[in-house]
């Protein structure tokens, strides 16, 4: 639908976009799924990756830092929307499909679950080589120390504050994806990616793909694999991201769009 010039689909032709992608990510075959999940971990790690080395330099003011810091880590999001992947974090809008019982509970679950540990394997995986292949020696150790810091801050964020933090990250970014669903081209897609990715990274949102790899970098290089940083981060944060990309976005954009169409199909 093209308004006022601008070649792109309304919040309305958005809104069924999202719930029939639902239904076909939620009936991906398992194969396909974990792959592409790994893909999505591996994806979001460069940008943390990217986000590690800008915010090493210590000439940086604050502003500039978290600003500089955001615009690099949306480069995760870009390559997933882009080249495709399967990202836990945005496929909490599969609860379109299953608020519209296009899907049941159990396949909302299945990808989920699988989605999650394809993205954890390819958070790992890519901080392995990261760690192996001495990155962190970068800017006099500068970079390595920050990714020390890094997952030491993140590992020990109180529950209630990770879970928070979780819900308005994944706002942001479920509304990116909601507004790359929206674009036509590629250009739309970044253009559409960016400022909500930069928001939540500048406003130290947390992330659960995200601090997968932050945490994997930051313990390897302290030696330190068995921390149980990864559970008290990883559990609330995961929590918060359900609830702001699921409930917050999701949900809510299922009530206002969706919602009376489900009603007269049923």
């Amino acid at each position: 639908m093209e308004i006022f010039g601008i070649d792109a689909f309304s919040p309305s032709e958005v809104a069924e976009r999202v719930e029939s992608v639902g239904v076909r990510k939620a009936r991906l075959p398992f194969v396909q799924l974990f792959t592409l999940g790994v893909l999505a971990g591996g994806f979001i790690g460069l940008g943390a990756l990217y986000y590690t080395l800008v915010v090493s330099d210590p000439n940086l003011g604050f502003a500039a830092k978290r600003l500089l810091g955001g615009l690099t880590f949306s480069l995760g999001l870009i390559l997933v929307v882009v080249a495709g992947a399967e990202l836990f974090t945005g496929n909490n809008l599969l609860v379109m499909a299953w608020a519209g019982r296009r899907i049941s509970g159990g396949e909302l679950l299945r990808n989920w679950i699988i989605a999650y540990a394809g993205n954890f394997v390819g958070a790992f995986g890519l901080a392995l080589l990261v760690v192996l292949a001495g990155h962190g020696a970068m800017n006099d150790g500068g970079v390595g120390r920050q990714a020390v810091a890094i997952a030491t801050a993140k590992g020990s964020l109180p529950f209630g504050e990770a879970f928070l933090k979780g819900i308005l990250c994944n706002v942001l970014v479920c509304l990116a994806v909601w507004l790359a669903m929206a674009g036509r081209s590629v250009t739309d897609k970044i253009l559409a990616v960016v400022f909500p990715i930069s928001a939540f990274v500048a406003a130290g949102f947390e992330h659960s793909v995200a601090n997968m790899y932050f945490l994997s970098t930051g313990f390897m290089l302290q030696g330190d694999l068995l921390n149980m940083g990864f559970v008290r981060n990883l559990v609330p944060v995961t929590l918060g991201n359900v609830a702001g990309g699921g409930i917050m976005v999701a949900l809510v954009y299922f009530i206002v769009y969706r919602l009376r169409v489900s009603r007269k199909e049923g």
